[in-house]
């Protein structure tokens, strides 16, 4: 793995490098780079398959981090390309051109995060959630109780928890 990051710093600027375990390593690069790097990815360097396209909510931070996950089925390694990109203008440049399936995930995270990838196919039909009219439930400041309070109406017999509350006396009962 150390050769193939060697080979893409030679013609990327990689912000940081991590090895997980022997056949998995992280990159982070800027997104300015992203979709030039993971295209040299699959044809210089042998990374075949798009495994998945993820996001994580840094609320903290004001970014969401995408991941994409590329697999080398030669050298049975993985490869996650890590890019940040901000809240405030989640916008990031679509792969759908490189794999077919990119533009599922691309979809379901517009969907899901909020996250708009401009000029890949049907990135603004629904996928799930149809007619939903909240911000996007994956972000995490979407109140997950909340909504479920207004949307679902109480039955009698059955209590409700939140679910904080509920762990805490479970843990610690005397407390």
């Amino acid at each position: 793995m150390q050769t193939i990051i060697e080979n893409l710093q030679k013609h990327f600027q990689v912000v940081s490098y991590h090895q997980q375990r022997e056949n998995l390593g992280f990159l982070i690069a800027s997104k300015e780079v992203a979709v030039g790097l993971i295209t040299h990815l699959r044809d210089y360097e042998g990374f075949a398959h798009l495994v998945l396209l993820t996001a994580v909510d840094w609320i903290e931070d004001e970014h969401f981090q995408l991941t994409y996950l590329l697999h080398h089925p030669e050298k049975k390694v993985d490869l996650g390309v890590r890019v940040m990109i901000s809240r405030e203008n989640p916008e990031m440049y679509s792969i759908h051109h490189l794999w077919e399936q990119a533009r599922t995930y691309q979809r379901e995270l517009r969907e899901m995060f909020g996250i708009n990838f401009p000029g890949s196919p049907d990135v603004d039909k629904p996928f799930i959630l149809e007619g939903w009219e909240e911000i996007p439930p994956y972000r995490r400041d979407f109140d997950t109780k909340e909504y479920s309070e207004k949307t679902y109406f109480p039955r009698p017999g059955r209590e409700t928890h939140d679910p904080a509350e509920y762990m805490k006396k479970k843990l610690y009962p005397n407390e």
